[in-house]
């Protein structure tokens, strides 16, 4: 299928980011086929899509998702918790531990098409459901299959739950990455979960690390996400997480430490001499008061620095404006921290994603994935390179995304879901087994 996109302002994103009038974008076979002066484009077409009144950009991607919290919305029952561990105990713990095959494959289809309406077409999700955990990845791709998005999906292991619990987890990343390697869907990927170091003994890590390395696949990890995981660390292993982690082996270029808000700067060179990306989620660590990572410092270090929500949403361009200003609160200095914190969604989550997916996504250019998004915006001011990203913190991101397409399918057009999903019925699926879910909570 041939769909050519005219008359919208084309933002390229990428190392060179362009804003383009007068040219038009064609998709042809699921990539990006041509871009160029609209006038050059003479041929016939299967769609044509008008983007007046619109800038054309790249798909949002997020770096750190878990699918399987969705199901928890407007649960009233959780104790108060005063602090993370008890956050843990409290809630995600109770609820990780009732989950069962069918709440995974609706809990991901609910903001998997949200995700369509918010412009987010690929998302790197880690998913925990230790009592029903063989197989919980297939219904998770099951869903993001049948909704038409991009993503990675994981199994975190962890030794909370015994030994048993922790071998079952590791056999369902390693049997999820060899039925990736095997199909080679270029929309779904895998990476070898683990939960965090606080929750993983020596010998659950280096099982994992092992088989990871084999496989040849990278990690993700929650990383110093509280103060406490790093108290745990020194204390029964005598070394801080990042460092314990360099140690078996888990960091790498294909790795991904989700949170890395209490690390200091030996463990800042580690990640970088490594390679490791890290994905930043402020809105997650405001939420439970455990702080705000340093992404200004991690940067000038060289550490790649993406932006994931940890659930808290699917709308990246809700998600990077609270990046911002955490950064501004944390530095106490309003006038920093801009360039850094837009980065992390607009041009470093690409750069994690590639490490993964080739045709490469996140970026308007020939031969890359066809994964465009339409915005409404008019642009009331200049509006080029120089001050894109001021329109993208303070216009774009309060604007609506009209059109979704992922691969060159078309997902949602002028607002409206284009997938062969019933939405009601969906929602009112999910519905019936929340309270199922909630009454063995």
């Amino acid at each position: 299928m041939t769909i050519l996109i005219k008359n919208g302002i084309l933002i390229t994103l990428g190392e060179s980011n362009r804003v383009l009038y007068n040219h038009s974008l064609l998709i042809e076979n699921g990539l990006i086929k041509k871009i160029a002066p609209t006038n050059s484009f003479t041929g016939t077409y299967d769609k044509v899509i008008d983007a007046s009144g619109k800038v054309v950009m790249p798909g949002f991607i997020n770096s750190h998702m878990h699918f399987y919290s969705t199901l928890v919305r407007g649960y009233g029952k959780a104790a108060p918790s005063k602090d993370f561990n008890e956050v843990l105990n409290n809630l995600w713990w109770r609820l990780d531990k009732k989950l069962v095959l069918e709440d995974c494959y609706y809990s991901t289809l609910i903001p998997a098409l949200n995700a369509i309406r918010r412009g987010t077409t690929t998302l790197i999700d880690h998913h925990a459901s230790p009592f029903a955990i063989t197989g919980s990845l297939e219904q998770i791709a099951k869903a993001v299959r049948q909704v038409g998005l991009r993503a990675s999906l994981c199994y975190e292991v962890s030794d909370r739950d015994g030994e048993e619990i922790a071998n079952e987890g590791i056999e369902e990343n390693v049997n999820f990455i060899k039925k990736c390697n095997k199909e080679s869907d270029n929309k779904l990927k895998a990476l070898f979960g683990l939960h965090a170091s606080f929750t993983i003994g020596d010998k659950t890590l280096e099982r994992a690390a092992n088989l990871g390395k084999e496989l040849g696949a990278g990690f993700h990890v929650h990383t110093a996400e509280a103060a406490s995981d790093q108290v745990h660390c020194e204390s029964n292993h005598k070394m801080r997480v990042v460092e314990r982690f360099n140690k078996f082996g888990i960091l790498g270029e294909k790795s991904i430490a989700a949170h890395c808000v209490h690390i200091n700067e030996k463990e800042m060179e580690v990640l970088e001499e490594t390679k490791t990306a890290v994905a930043h989620n402020p809105q997650s660590n405001l939420n439970n008061a455990v702080g705000i990572a340093d992404i200004i410092k991690m940067q000038n270090k060289g550490v790649l620095v993406g932006l994931g929500t940890d659930a808290m949403t699917v709308n990246m361009m809700e998600e990077v404006r609270v990046a911002l200003w955490a950064q501004h609160l944390y530095q106490k200095n309003p006038g920093v921290g801009f360039v850094e914190a837009l980065s992390t969604l607009l041009f470093n989550n690409s750069k994690i994603a590639n490490r993964y997916w080739n045709p490469h996504i996140g970026e308007l250019k020939e031969n890359y994935a066809a994964d465009v998004i339409l915005i409404d915006y008019l642009p009331p001011t200049p509006f080029d390179e120089s001050t894109f990203l001021g329109h993208f913190a303070f216009g774009i991101s309060q604007s609506s995304v009209d059109t979704t397409i992922v691969d060159g399918k078309i997902l949602m057009e002028n607002k409206q879901l284009k997938v062969d999903i019933d939405e009601a019925e969906v929602s009112a699926r999910a519905a019936e087994c929340a309270k199922k879910l909630w009454d063995r909570m």
